[in-house]
């Protein structure tokens, strides 16, 4: 989802490391970059970010974001 949500060209999805800083890591993204993410992340999943302490908490990483959206989805 990241690699095609936010284009990134040259990444392959399994070269990113689950646990791997989003900005100021290996993708160093920016904070636009991390916008659209969380854009994305809410339109796909039905959630709401409204709360930029939250954004920054969750958007940390690949494995940040799935452990939050698995456990707003009831999942495990």
């Amino acid at each position: 989802f990241l690699v095609r949500h936010l284009k990134l060209e040259g990444v392959s999805p399994e070269s990113i490391a689950d646990e791997a800083p989003l900005v100021g890591g290996g993708l160093d993204l920016d904070s636009i970059d991390v916008l659209e993410l969380v854009t994305g992340v809410e339109k796909r999943y039905g959630l709401r970010f409204e709360d930029p302490d939250l954004v920054q908490k969750v958007f940390t990483s690949v494995g940040s974001i799935a452990r939050y959206v698995a456990a707003r989805r009831g999942e495990r």
